[in-house]
C-alpha cells in the first residue's frame, strides 16, 4: 500500500500526541509498565489509524494493550483534545503489540549460542589476533 504525504503527517502527529497521552494516563490505565508508540499507520482515507505498541517492565505485554483497548473512548478524548487544531476529524484506534524488538532479542540469542557452538569459528579468531 502506497503512503502519501498526508498520511505520514497524520501518522507522525498521532504518534506523537498518543505518547503524550499514554505518558500521562498511562499510570491509571495499565499502571507501571513501559509503554512507547513505535509506529502508527493510517488508512488511505485516513479514518483509522492502527497503532503499534512496544510494553516492558512486565509479563504480560498483550494484557497492557488490552487494557488500552478497553479505555480506547478515553484516549481518544485525550487525542481529540490534543490535536482539534491540526485535525478535523480524529481517527478510529486500533492498538496492536509490536514485538519485533522481542523478536530482535531472542533472534540475538539464538546466533549467540550458534557463534559459541561452532568451533570453526573461535580458529578464526585466532588468527586474526596474530
Amino acid at each position: 500500500m502506497a503512503t502519501t504525504k498526508r498520511m505520514n503527517q497524520i501518522a507522525s502527529t498521532i504518534q506523537r500526541e498518543i505518547s503524550i497521552v499514554l505518558r500521562q494516563e498511562g499510570t491509571y490505565i495499565y499502571g507501571n509498565a513501559l509503554v512507547t508508540v513505535t509506529q502508527v499507520k493510517m488508512t488511505p482515507d485516513l479514518g483509522l489509524a492502527r497503532i503499534y505498541l512496544s510494553v516492558y517492565n512486565v509479563q504480560d505485554k498483550s494484557m497492557v494493550v488490552e487494557l488500552v483497548s478497553q479505555n480506547l473512548q478515553r484516549i481518544r478524548q485525550s487525542l481529540a483534545y490534543r490535536v482539534k487544531k491540526h485535525m478535523r476529524r480524529v481517527p478510529n484506534l486500533e492498538f496492536f503489540e509490536d514485538d519485533t524488538l522481542d523478536e530482535m532479542y531472542r533472534l540475538r540469542e539464538l546466533f549467540d549460542k550458534i557463534e559459541t557452538k561452532d568451533p570453526s569459528n573461535e580458529n578464526t579468531d585466532d588468527t586474526k589476533n596474530e
